[in-house]
């Protein structure tokens, strides 16, 4: 046990620690023989446990005082739990629906404990790769990204209620850190973390590392990232930090939780359904051409955005006689203004969205961590391929972002790239 009280729990010392902690045993209604524990974690940072018993269930995440998947030579602070426990009660206020209800927080164990999204609940990553359509993703995700993201704007806040909550999540440096360093940094040097299809991505790599624009699009992306504090941000948006069926969607991990700007959110989850969509053609076979569940994602992307803009709005309509200081009623004070207001707003977000989602898109192609969905292509040339159009796209996206004005002109664009790389 370190001297602070902490100590890591395997299977068998778990079983202790729930049944000396009330608000978990009364969870299982206090039947705790012959309880399962299975240890499920398969992310880069923590321990999870799912646990089930006669009477009910739950998840336990823990916390390590290092980057699991890198080890003890790459520490890192036990305090993102708090911070994620934080995301997740405030998200799961403002969208019940969507975040999972957290039963229990120990900040001295760095533990979570949760409710567990049973079967047949997946990780939308890997349904992304079996290629499985979700008809409600976008209009659940969407739901999802406007209320936790205009609720906890200025749009609704008082500055004096901002500037405390943005206070409170400063303390979530080092997860920042970790961000600023493995998607806005790294990928654009050499560094010892960074790895990517060798040899077919070697001049890609190196092409990216000399680019001056793409170096100076970066850098106003890690600023805005760094200095505004405009929204509570999940912080890692990925495919992997949401769990779906047919007719659910919950988002989970929030553990890189802080407040700044929006479309740091948006993006990664748009970048991450991009690179889903370039993957597709790695796991094409005879049987099936995945043209069909391409479009689909296509569509999805389109319907996201289209959804969330439209939702995020009717919240501005509903609340601009609230207590939101971002556009005082005094000042904004006619129809023309209002409607010139929130546009402009929309279309900064967008462009913010766009380049968020260029710079995710190029780490899991050049930085430490990568994704399943190009990973899991055994063939290196044709996985190679996959990530060179993804790459191409993202490039090209962060330096000419400004001149896109709607998601459509962004779908028609990733249609154009993905034809032309198979000559058609």
């Amino acid at each position: 046990m370190a001297s602070d009280g902490f100590r890591p729990l395997d299977e068998k010392s778990l079983l202790d620690y729930i049944r000396s902690t009330p608000s978990l045993a009364s969870k299982l209604g206090n039947q705790l023989d012959d309880l399962q524990v299975k240890e499920v974690g398969d992310g880069n940072l923590n321990f999870v446990y799912i646990v089930i018993g006669t009477a009910g269930s739950f998840v336990i995440k823990q916390a390590l005082p290092y980057i699991r998947c890198i080890g003890e030579s790459w520490p890192m602070t036990k305090e993102r739990a708090y911070f994620e426990s934080r995301a997740l009660r405030e998200h799961g206020r403002l969208c019940p629906e969507h975040v999972p209800e957290v039963y229990h927080f120990d900040r001295t164990m760095s533990l979570i404990g949760m409710r567990y999204l049973e079967p047949p609940h997946i990780i939308l990553r890997k349904g992304l790769i079996a290629g499985t359509q979700y008809p409600l993703l976008a209009q659940h995700i969407s739901e999802y990204m406007a209320r936790s993201l205009f609720f906890t704007s200025l749009l609704y806040h008082t500055t004096l209620e901002h500037r405390k909550e943005v206070a409170e999540f400063c303390g979530n440096v080092e997860l920042c850190r970790l961000t600023e360093q493995v998607v806005f940094s790294d990928p654009y040097k050499v560094s010892e973390y960074n790895r990517w299809t060798s040899p077919y991505l070697d001049e890609d790599a190196a092409a990216v590392r000399e680019d001056d624009d793409l170096k100076l699009e970066v850098a106003q992306l890690k600023s805005s990232f760094c200095e505004r504090a405009q929204a509570l941000v999940h912080g890692d948006l990925h495919t992997g930090s949401i769990m779906v069926t047919q007719d659910s969607t919950q988002v989970i991990d929030p553990e890189f939780g802080f407040y700044g700007p929006m479309g740091f959110d948006i993006g990664a989850f748009l970048g991450n359904l991009i690179l889903a969509f370039f993957a597709q053609d790695g796991h094409a076979n005879q049987e099936n051409d995945r043209k069909d569940y391409k479009d689909w994602i296509l569509k999805t992307i389109e319907e996201t955005w289209n959804l969330f803009r439209d939702k995020f709005f009717a919240l501005w309509d509903e609340h601009k006689d609230g207590p939101g200081e971002a556009y005082l009623p005094a000042i904004y004070d006619n129809p023309k203004l209002q409607l010139l207001a929130k546009q402009k707003f929309m279309t900064d977000l967008f462009h913010d969205t766009l380049g968020f989602g260029a710079a995710k898109m190029i780490r899991r192609i050049l930085g430490v961590a990568h994704v399943e969905d190009f990973e899991s292509i055994s063939d290196d040339s044709r996985r190679a391929k996959c990530e060179q159009q993804a790459l191409h796209f993202a490039k090209m996206v962060m330096k000419e972002r400004r001149k896109f004005k709607g998601i459509e002109e962004i779908v028609s664009t990733i249609r154009e790239i993905h034809l032309k790389s198979k000559g058609e």
